[in-house]
């Protein structure tokens, strides 16, 4: 594979397009945004229209979008990829969104002799940056196995995790502990300022012990110095969360911490501070 598409190059997509071009991919790029697509044109990347024209032609289409409705949209609407893109060609949807959808998408591809892996990331816009992202793939087993020298270039921790819908299953689950484990640190340090203590001392006690974690480590100084940049939205993680419920409510199964910090972001969303970066949680709890 040489010519691959790339559509949505925003904080994650940017960085990950970034380093297939530094594995020696020529890309061929379509963002709703042309300015965000811009530090990847500088670098010689090729603007395209629409997502059908990002498709046509290509050895590959890599999808990063924010929204279900919009990876519908982008693979299944007018002037979508599944119009140009050409049989043999490989989909490959990173966006995290309704392991429904992907099955659908994955069918309406096999139908035109496509062949669609749905694999969304962990790791935030640091991993994405320095490519070691975490990549949870859905599909046909020898698909992923030719997609994988992409899946290199953009991450580290790459497992193949089943059939179409598998990968976003997988990412459910992460984002089930993400939601504990980010509720955890903000509700620690809310409580270490109540008690007047030393948040940087106390991160040095608890961080280095059980209560350690990927999260204490990066979130918890961001959220005591009030940087609450984007390295994933408030946003996005809420549509993570409510596609989780809906899932494990067709389970049935209930997820009760799930459950109550999808409300805790919600809150936040209805502040207007959904394009903030999740560590803005701190914020619900000191009622800011």
């Amino acid at each position: 594979m040489k010519s691959i598409g790339f559509i949505g190059t925003g904080v994650m997509g940017g960085a990950m397009a970034e380093n297939l071009m530094k594995a020696g991919y020529s890309l061929f790029v379509h963002s709703r945004t042309k300015s965000r697509a811009e530090p990847l044109l500088r670098q010689g990347a090729v603007w395209c229209e629409s997502p059908a024209q990002c498709a046509k032609g290509r050895d590959a289409v890599i999808t990063m979008v924010g929204f279900p409705a919009v990876v519908s949209q982008v693979y299944l609407g007018e002037e979508g990829i599944l119009e140009e893109a050409q049989p043999g060609t490989y989909l490959i949807d990173m966006t995290t969104t309704s392991p429904q959808l992907s099955r659908h998408i994955a069918k309406r591809g096999g139908e035109k002799g496509l062949h669609v892996l749905d694999a969304p990331v962990s790791g935030g816009d640091s991993g994405a940056k320095n490519g070691t992202l975490s990549i949870m793939v859905g599909g046909e087993e020898a698909d992923f196995a030719a997609c994988l020298p992409l899946f290199q270039a953009m991450g580290e921790n790459i497992v193949y995790q089943g059939a179409w819908g598998s990968g976003q299953h997988t990412k459910m689950a992460n984002q089930i502990a993400l939601a504990g484990a980010l509720a955890g640190v903000a509700e620690a340090l809310a409580y270490v300022r109540c008690a007047g203590l030393d948040e940087k001392k106390v991160l040095g006690s608890i961080g280095k012990g059980a209560a350690g974690s990927w999260q204490m480590e990066h979130n918890a100084p961001k959220m005591m110095a009030r940087d609450f940049a984007p390295g994933f939205y408030c946003k996005h993680f809420v549509k993570d969360m409510r596609i989780a419920m809906e899932e494990g409510e067709e389970m049935g199964i209930y997820l009760n911490v799930l459950a109550d910090v999808l409300d805790m972001y919600e809150v936040l969303e209805q502040q207007g501070k959904g394009d903030l970066g999740t560590q803005a949680l701190i914020e619900y709890y000191e009622g800011e």
